[in-house]
């Protein structure tokens, strides 16, 4: 008898997989078809931006990035326990070549979470050559476990083409859905804002004239974790005291109110100063009310903060009157959380993934000279 007929003869029966080991294998399978549309989807993506020398992530890309986290490691606890079970399972089985490729399978298959917590960790930065081959490694390693899976069960029992192919299509219909709501991405890039009704007489815009909050343009702090010097800058220049916190303006600034109260019953008048002097107050509708506390309210105090600045996406014109359009920053998920590990979550996933960070924050505008003219 010939190696391989004898190889053949001692393939493991599928009755190998007992009840709780065949549930951890569909688990595993379960858990891989979203995860394998979601990594197809994330190097599409990737690959789409590096061909067309732009970036394509978005919000929801974010968000994928962060299922590719949950799926990727949570799928380490039904594929250990079939690992665990089916290693015991086939130790008495006579089937070499069935044993090597199984452990080379098993070998690949560790080298995508091993490589995945590293990226994750960023122990090894992906600017530098171990962190490169890292990455490659675990973009190339599930391509590679593919063929060897083929190959391992040939020494075993026959592959259910049709699963696969209902595996396939699942995948297919996963991969068309993330398709979709990426292309939902609520934010229209550099559009200029259609109205200005809503902070007249200043001439600042809104994309649909709705108010900004205060907790999303008062972000200095979250600013500070990373960009610490620059901060720094900005709180000792002329534009972190351009509001209230400046004794003159804030003199002009509430004889201006009180008189336009008695004129006019209402102080919107003093917006015509406030969309450069006072944009935190003035997006987020607190200007206008005339008890507004020039002095001890937080948001009096903010100045030209570094939000307000990286969120204009659009010079109207450049004769200084603060005709610009601005909008509220979409930020990575997590940004205003509290909770220790979500804040490290959010920190990671700026850490790996810059580019939409970039894209939302520094623009080709933001280095202009017309960027400074709209106000000056």
């Amino acid at each position: 008898m010939t190696e391989r007929q004898d190889d053949r003869a001692s393939r493991p029966t599928p009755t190998t997989l007992t009840v709780g080991v065949r549930r951890a294998l569909h688990i595993t399978g379960i858990l891989l078809v979203p995860l394998v549309a979601n990594s197809i989807y994330l190097a599409a993506v990737t690959l789409w931006g590096h061909l067309a020398g732009l970036s394509y992530e978005n919000l929801f890309y974010m968000w994928m990035i962060l299922l590719h986290l949950v799926l990727g490691f949570g799928l380490l606890i039904p594929f250990g326990f079939f690992v665990v079970k089916h290693l015991r399972g086939v130790r008495e089985r006579r089937n070499p070549r069935g044993r090597r490729t199984g452990r080379a399978l098993l070998s690949l298959c560790l080298i995508v979470p091993g490589t995945g917590l590293l990226m994750t960790l960023r122990l090894l930065p992906l600017e530098s050559v171990g962190g490169r081959v890292s990455y490659w490694a675990h973009v190339l390693a599930p391509v590679v476990v593919v063929l060897v899976y083929v190959m391992h069960r040939s020494w075993g029992p026959r592959i259910r083409w049709r699963q696969g192919l209902i595996f396939a299509l699942s995948v297919l219909f996963f991969l068309g859905a993330m398709g979709a709501l990426h292309s939902l991405d609520p934010r229209e890039w550099g559009r200029r804002g259609g109205g200005k009704e809503a902070f007249l007489p200043a001439r600042v815009r809104t994309h649909s004239d709705d108010l900004i909050s205060q907790e999303v343009l008062m972000m200095d702090h979250y600013c500070r974790e990373c960009h610490p010097d620059a901060v720094k800058d900005h709180m000792e220049s002329v534009h972190h005291f351009a509001s209230f916190n400046n004794p003159i303006y804030l003199f002009s600034i509430r004889e201006a109110r009180e008189v336009l109260l008695k004129r006019d019953g209402d102080v919107r008048g003093t917006r015509f100063c406030a969309g450069c002097h006072d944009p935190v107050p003035l997006l987020s509708g607190a200007f206008d009310d005339p008890n507004f506390d020039l002095v001890n309210d937080p948001s009096a105090r903010e100045g030209v903060n570094c939000t307000v600045c990286h969120a204009i996406t659009d010079v109207v014109d450049t004769i200084g009157n603060g005709n610009y359009t601005i909008e509220e920053p979409l930020h990575y998920p997590f940004t205003f959380s509290d909770q220790p590990f979500l804040k490290w979550l959010n920190h990671q996933l700026i850490k790996a993934k810059p580019a939409f960070h970039k894209k939302t924050f520094l623009r080709p505008l933001h280095k202009s000279a017309e960027f400074c003219a709209v106000c000056h």
